[in-house]
């Protein structure tokens, strides 16, 4: 090289860059430890045994402490941050059909994918559009535990910022 350093910017994607159809596979998972659940669930003041109890938890259904479902949503989501939204979110507009089929555990990995449903130009926002994302959670067993259908404003490439 000539001496010249090029410096290349992690960010998400541009309006123009999603793609209706596309699956954007996040990794690496998480796997969720019980410091993650409990610290989660005491800051956001969530005194449910069924996540802080295992006595109480193991004579549940589940037989043992489940772990939170926000604390599984916002992973969910969370996990798509660097590969589409970092630094081309304007905002979130809404999160519907949010689902948990399937308990996740402690000592569970959490993996996590993304399927642009739909998106179009912003009719109020210029250098703006709006993408939907299906997110779906699926722990190591290939098992779904989430899902939620994501509604965002992202900015066009050429956008007057």
């Amino acid at each position: 090289m000539d001496g010249m350093q090029r410096d290349i910017l992690q960010r998400g994607l541009w309006f123009e860059e999603f793609e209706v159809g596309v699956r954007y596979l996040h990794r690496p998972g998480r796997t969720v430890t019980e410091a993650d659940n409990v610290l989660f669930t005491t800051l956001t003041m969530n005194t449910q045994a069924l996540h802080l109890d295992a006595a109480f938890a193991a004579t549940q259904p589940f037989g043992q402490r489940l772990v939170n479902s926000m604390f599984t949503l916002s992973t969910l989501v969370g996990s798509s941050v660097a590969q589409l939204t970092q630094g081309t979110l304007v905002a979130n507009l809404g999160f519907s059909e949010i689902t948990f089929p399937a308990p996740l555990f402690l000592g569970d990995t959490l993996y996590s994918s993304s399927i642009v449903e739909e998106m179009r130009l912003s009719l109020s926002r210029p250098g703006q559009g709006i993408v939907v994302l299906r997110h779906v959670g699926r722990n190591q067993d290939d098992v779904i535990v989430a899902t939620a259908l994501r509604s965002t404003l992202v900015w066009c490439e050429k956008a007057d910022r």
